[in-house]
């Protein structure tokens, strides 16, 4: 974002800042004097009016048509983050309690030192004690209001036995990042958030499937950019659910994830994967929130999922013999049912498919296997691969004898360039000879216990 552009949004949060302090007045100045909370409050004191013009602030107000009881309470979600100071006036103590005012409601951060708002803080300056009022706002508070349904903000209830609008108040990351420089925001892979960005250098025309595969993920591609025509104005949500759920199985090295990838890039979608073996067992107890906070931020952005070595969900649940037990059982079918109501695409990935039940298998619209090449594709993975490259090739070297001999995957033949590349960038010219893709076949037969294949190729 370019100054223009920085000062220009600066000065809309500024307004909007302001706009605030003059309720947060008001509020209190009622108070002080005993009156009531008025209803006609947004009559009284009038927001700003903010530019229809692409300055970060303003675009997210005007594209959800915020009204003026969404954006105080957007602006104070985001006040802490901004000017925590704004927020002071409601860490003063009440007298005759000696501890802080119960109306305010409001929460005391660990490093942050300042006021965290509360659902209770913004009824507080919406309504004070005005009950009809109150009544009215709560459906603000609701999920599928537009700010929490759109992921502009989330609640956070650290207790569920307490009263809903005791629940923390916060601005998504992605909210922030977008109001704060326009940009659209990634989150990092960590325990709250137990999912990574994947993306590949490579384009929908390196993709090397058989026939039926590659056919099957030509449907998936016109789904992923066809998704809306085909569920809005053809109409087809009367029928089928808006989301799209396939499963890709078949051995490593095969073009699972890398097919994912490509999925994304040809149509434009971040793609990002989720290691449930780890979600699982790592996270016990936290997996339910923190998979709720991630499905809430891929609905939003229309995120393609891809869930790897999903296996540990194929199989019938564990016996309950501890709590340990029940609350994996519960976090496997909370992931399910989020899963089967995703409104984008989800990808189930793994090596087996032996053990999947017919129960689990109606969960998906697509089942995509994905097998070891061919000759035929072996030899296009060999050329596509080390053909016009900035190293040579020796004469001796046969791509078509290697793709007939030596049963590779897609996968295998990248360890096999990385190794033969190690090999000949120490060399002047760089070149590869036919004994450095020997040695590297012989590795990749090693590591995978073929032993058997390995006794034709140079020791």
């Amino acid at each position: 974002m370019n100054q223009t552009k920085l000062d220009k949004n600066a000065d809309c949060i500024d307004r909007e800042l302001t706009w605030f302090s003059q309720i947060l007045e008001h509020r209190f100045q009622l108070r002080a004097e005993g009156k009531k909370a008025q209803t006609y409050l947004f009559d009284l004191i009038v927001p700003p009016e903010l530019p229809e013009t692409d300055i970060p602030y303003a675009e997210v107000i005007h594209k959800f048509n915020l009204q003026p009881a969404e954006r105080l309470i957007l602006i104070l979600s985001f006040i802490p983050n901004i000017k925590p100071n704004l927020l002071d006036t409601f860490l003063m103590p009440n007298p005759s309690l000696e501890r802080g005012y119960t109306e305010f409601g409001g929460l005391i951060g660990n490093a942050h030192s300042g006021f965290l708002p509360t659902c209770e803080t913004a009824m507080f300056l919406l309504a004070d004690d005005n009950l009809a009022a109150r009544l009215n706002y709560d459906r603000l508070f609701r999920n599928d209001h537009i700010l929490f349904a759109q992921g502009i903000l989330y609640l956070d209830h650290q207790h569920f036995n307490e009263p809903p609008l005791s629940a923390a108040l916060h601005l998504s990351p992605e909210y922030r990042q977008r109001i704060i420089s326009g940009q659209s925001y990634t989150p990092t892979f960590s325990s709250a958030f137990p999912a990574q960005r994947i993306t590949t250098n490579l384009e929908w025309e390196d993709l090397v499937l058989n026939p039926g595969t590659q056919e099957k993920i030509d449907d998936l591609l016109t789904w992923v950019q066809n998704k809306d025509v085909l569920i809005n104005q053809w109409n087809l949500k009367q029928y089928i659910q808006p989301g799209f759920r396939s499963l890709f199985h078949g051995p490593p090295g095969t073009g699972k994830t890398m097919t994912a990838c490509l999925l994304g890039k040809k149509s434009g979608l971040p793609v990002f994967q989720i290691d449930v073996s780890q979600v699982i067992s790592k996270y016990i107890g936290e997996t339910e929130k923190n998979l709720a906070r991630l499905f809430d931020q891929a609905e939003n952005q229309d995120w393609i999922l891809f869930f790897d070595e999903a296996d540990s969900l194929f199989g019938k649940r564990v016996e309950s013999k501890n709590s340990n037990d029940r609350v994996a059982n519960q976090e496997i079918s909370y992931l399910l049912q989020r899963i089967e109501n995703y409104s984008g695409l989800a990808i189930m990935a793994t090596n087996l498919n032996s053990n999947l039940d017919e129960a689990f298998a109606r969960r998906f619209q697509s089942m995509i296997g994905f097998y070891i090449p061919n000759a035929e594709r072996r030899l296009q993975l060999w050329q596509n691969n080390f053909m016009n490259k900035p190293f040579d090739v020796a004469e001796e070297v046969d791509f078509e004898k290697l793709a007939n001999e030596y049963e590779m995957t897609g996968g295998n033949i990248i360890n096999i360039l990385q190794y033969a590349c190690i090999k000949a960038v120490k060399r002047t010219p760089p070149k590869i000879y036919e004994d450095d893709l020997l040695t590297a076949i012989r590795n990749e037969l090693y590591k995978e216990g073929r032993h058997n294949k390995m006794s034709s190729i140079l020791m």
